[in-house]
């Protein structure tokens, strides 16, 4: 058993040198953030530039959420058998690989084939991360502080991957927006060869029957979603493989519960905050997809941003959350147990989201949009440091890979989920309202059909940040784990 102020598993070299070791963490966090939406700005250029057509666009975006997304689980086991640092390491070094080769591409397959690499990479990187975050800080309140700061990295990079995009495309080229992995990667790697402590191989050996069904089930279910805004919800192919992801996700979790050595222990899960925190990530992260995508397209649709103008209209979101991740686990969440922070932050992004259903086609960005921003990034802040601390505490270091994995996992799926999901909803409100019309060919339709599309999926949104507060709410405790539990926490 550990306690929260022990420092088992941690070399004293590392420990000693926690704060360095965060901020290096910290660059690895903000690449894979950075990656989920600045190649979006990007892509109209990247078209432009290697001729690939509309319907090929999609993949450069699904490559890498394939691949990231069904790797997780098995990257965040393989920190914990074969090490951190190294692993690591790998995933910093093969993301820098991928990031030139897609920089340098000069055609279709090449840069596919390096945003799968990336996502390849990103999936041994991410839980590594945060594994070793949870390792090296072990005293309550730094544990807090840390936790903040890297819950903030993790909520405001989407939008800062906005700002930089735009930045990037306009002035230098779209390959910067894979060539500044470069710039942050790189350095990245050399701190840790040199910071970190190799704690050697963890025990037990891979779950290879775990490994293929959690792998497989996840690709499905990945791939499934992506193809449901596509193809649609009832197609053959979307069904097919959501059919299948079911089947083989069940599997993993029978198979976890009767091997002696799972890939996934079903202790990780069956804590109350554990499990509340990861439920809590997967309806959140598709919440948020609501607020990058919608939004965006409104600013630069409707009112007529610029891509960089776009990137700053967010920057108070990143500030609000900056203030609430950086309090809210170092001051609130060892008062109050994770159930007041994580349901008050779902309840503020619901709010959030309602405020963003009154815009309208002429409306102005300081009276129907920066409230909005504010009130979503508050409860962003709250809802990604606590869930992100919550879902890594209380497992033993063994285990600590995995349970970062799951929480790299859930935000991935979560993701996926809400871009078919909303994308779906904006699509069928957009052809009720022109069919609707009295004058469907107008511009002014036209315009007003996509500001309905845009509230429509908003007021989906907030029903999903309303769920996840009721969920949290019901399942989160008022305390936190005190040790490494062998049984699952259910006291409430």
């Amino acid at each position: 058993m550990t306690t929260a102020g022990s420092t088992t598993g941690v070399a004293p070299k590392m420990h000693e040198r926690r704060w360095i070791i965060l901020v290096v963490l910290g660059i690895a966090q903000l690449m894979v953030v950075l990656d989920a939406t600045i190649v979006n700005i990007a892509l109209p250029s990247a078209q432009a530039d290697l001729g690939f057509s509309d319907s090929n666009r999609q993949w450069i975006i699904t490559a890498y959420a394939l691949a990231f997304g069904s790797l997780l689980l098995f990257g965040g086991r393989l920190s914990d058998l074969l090490g951190r640092k190294w692993v690591f390491f790998w995933g910093l070094a093969g993301f820098a690989v991928a990031s030139a080769i897609g920089g340098l591409a000069q055609d279709f397959t090449v840069l596919v084939t390096a945003r799968a690499l990336q996502g390849v990479f990103g999936a041994l990187l991410a839980p590594a991360a945060l594994s070793l975050l949870t390792t090296t800080f072990t005293d309550a309140k730094e544990r807090g502080r840390a936790f903040g700061i890297y819950g903030a990295i993790a909520g405001g990079g989407g939008a800062l991957g906005l700002l930089l995009g735009g930045i990037l495309t306009e002035y230098l080229s779209w390959r910067w927006c894979l060539w500044v992995n470069l710039v942050l990667a790189i350095p990245a790697a050399i701190a840790a060869v040199v910071l970190l402590v190799h704690t050697g191989r963890g025990r037990g050996s891979l779950d290879i029957p775990g490994t293929i069904t959690s792998v497989l089930g996840l690709l499905a279910l990945v791939y499934g979603f992506s193809r449901a805004e596509t193809d649609g919800w009832t197609s053959g192919i979307t069904i097919g493989l959501l059919s299948t992801s079911v089947v083989l996700l069940a599997a993993f979790v029978w198979i976890e519960v009767g091997s002696s050595r799972p890939m996934l222990p079903m202790r990780v899960l069956l804590d109350r905050n554990r499990g509340g925190a990861y439920i809590g990530l997967a309806l959140a992260s598709a919440a948020l997809f609501g607020v990058f995508l919608f939004l965006t397209y409104y600013l630069q649709a409707t009112l007529g941003y610029s891509p960089i103008k776009t990137g700053v209209a967010f920057l108070p979101m990143i500030g609000a959350i900056m203030v609430t991740a950086t309090t809210s686990t170092a001051i609130v969440l060892p008062r109050t147990g994770p159930r007041l922070p994580v349901t008050l932050g779902m309840l503020l992004g619901m709010a959030g989201l309602v405020l963003f259903t009154q815009i309208g086609v002429a409306t102005a960005y300081a009276t129907h949009v920066l409230p909005g921003l504010l009130v979503t990034g508050l409860g962003l802040g709250l809802v990604f440091a606590c869930s992100f601390e919550v879902g890594t505490m209380g497992v033993e270091a063994h285990d600590s890979g995995v349970a970062s994995a799951m929480v790299n996992t859930t935000q991935q799926v979560g993701g996926s989920v809400g871009t078919a999901l909303l994308s779906t909803i904006f699509a069928s409100a957009v052809t009720a309202f022109v069919a609707s019309s009295a004058d469907p060919r107008s511009p002014a339709t036209q315009a007003a059909a996509q500001v309905d599309g845009y509230t429509t999926a908003f007021w989906w949104a907030a029903g999903l940040f309303l769920l996840a507060a009721v969920i949290c709410g019901l399942l989160m405790t008022r305390r936190l784990p005190e040790h490494d539990p062998d049984i699952p926490r259910l006291a409430a």
